[in-house]
Order: structure tokens, then sequence, then C-alpha cells
């Protein structure tokens, strides 16, 4: 899963009100009956996991305790992720189907 963070656009220590209010900026902006672009579903599910798991303090922890622990297995495929998830906030269009 790509980082919820990233995802919403907010740091590890926002708020829940910073939070929902990048949530709700998201949605409304990529919600798929109010963007006809190509990508808004799936980019408006993400959001929605995102959020799932950022308002629930319990969750949220626990995501934040794994990201502390986490070893990372390929380099290369998770600075891609992160260039990936920046590209799509920034609405870029990738041309490259690299890992």
């Amino acid at each position: 899963m790509e980082n919820p963070y990233h995802i919403l656009g907010v740091s590890p220590n926002a708020t829940a009100e910073e939070i929902k209010k990048a949530y709700r900026s998201l949605a409304m902006r990529h919600h798929p009956d109010r963007s006809d672009h190509a990508s808004a579903e799936s980019r408006f599910n993400a959001i929605q996991k995102a959020y799932e798991l950022l308002s629930d303090p319990k969750k949220r922890a626990e995501y934040n305790q794994s990201i502390g622990n986490r070893i990372i297995i390929d380099p290369a495929e998770e600075a891609f992720s992160l260039w990936r998830s920046l590209f799509n906030r920034c609405e870029i269009a990738s041309t490259s189907n690299t890992p």
C-alpha cells in the first residue's frame, strides 16, 4: 500500500482535523462522479483507504509503528513508488512502465 500520508498530502504529525480537511478536498476533486479523469476512480479509492486508516486512532498508531520498523526489500521499487506518489499528487502523467 502506498503511504497514506502521501496520498492525503499531510504530514505524519497532522491532526485529525487536518486529515479530515485533506480527505474532503481530495475526495471532492477525485470523485468519479465529479471528475472525468481516467484514473479518478482508483485515485478516489486510494484516498478513501488512506482516510479510513488515518482517521482511526488505533489503526493509525499501528501503521505508524509498522512503518518505523519496516525493512525495505527492494529500494528501487520503494523509490519508484515514492516518485509515482508525488507525480500522482501533482497530476503528472507517467510515461514509463518501469516497476
